[in-house]
């Protein structure tokens, strides 16, 4: 594993040295050096930590948006794909204690990976200083994503937008047939998208998630001719390129 020093300064705040060794280690590095614990309860910490400091951003930086256009923001901004961004950028994926297996794989390349040691470190920033530090760090790595189409349309909601196909063109009920291959510390997923018993887009991932949002994905582009539907993420975004500077979240103490 890799010196933690230049990615504690790439976060900017202080982390206990035993909270950052556990928020760095996968349940892969866990399950073949039995008795260690994971992140994973760091991991659940640090997702409600940032979905409430980015939820009570919106709120206050969007005052005339309604709660629709809300959820649809938040969700970009913390899903798997934004916080794996956010992690490459900040280097994460070599200092991820992992399992042979996922190594072989390259699972420090893996979004869904990435995005929950994300959650994992903003949850230790939490525990070793407090929930204020712990907010200006997610206001730091997570607002600037507003002001960058490339990452924001990565984060778009597929799922929530082939409901609202399916449901504009009376298609019938949704629902995504699951399968899974592999060890329990090394699964992969495949996902079909069934709508009215009719079976449209596949998609693989190494989490249910990210295969049926795959499978979401493929199927809005048999929907549409692949020619792609205007998404409400990129009509809310439309209307704030002159968005508030985000310049001052950048200050992290603690």
């Amino acid at each position: 594993m890799a010196d933690t020093n230049e990615l504690l300064k790439s976060l900017g705040v202080h982390i206990d040295p035993g909270t950052l060794r556990l928020a760095l280690t996968h349940r892969s590095f866990a399950y073949e050096n039995e008795g260690l614990p994971t992140n994973e309860r760091l991991e659940f910490l640090g997702d409600s930590v940032l979905g409430l400091a980015v939820t009570d951003f919106l709120y206050r930086t969007f005052e005339d948006l309604p709660e629709g256009d809300l959820a649809k923001l938040r969700a970009a901004l913390v899903s798997t794909r934004a916080l794996a961004r956010i992690a490459r950028s900040l280097g994460v994926g070599p200092h991820i204690r992992l399992g042979e297996g996922e190594m072989r794989t390259k699972g420090a390349e893996k979004d869904s990976i990435l995005a929950d040691t994300m959650e994992a470190l903003i949850g230790a920033a939490y525990l070793s200083t407090n929930i204020e530090t712990a907010r200006q760090l997610v206001l730091r790595l997570v607002t600037p994503l507003l002001q960058d189409k490339e990452a924001m349309t990565a984060g778009k909601d597929w799922k929530t937008t082939v409901q609202e196909l399916a449901a504009e063109r009376g298609l019938g009920d949704i629902k995504y047939l699951i399968e899974d291959f592999g060890p329990d510390h090394n699964k992969s997923f495949t996902a079909t998208l069934v709508i009215g018993g009719v079976s449209y887009g596949n998609g693989a991932g190494p989490s249910k998630k990210e295969a049926e949002r795959e499978a979401a994905r493929v199927t809005v582009e048999q929907l549409t001719s692949g020619e792609g539907q205007a998404d409400i993420l990129t009509l809310v975004l439309g209307r704030f390129e002159a968005a508030p500077s985000l310049s001052g979240q950048g200050e992290v103490s603690g």
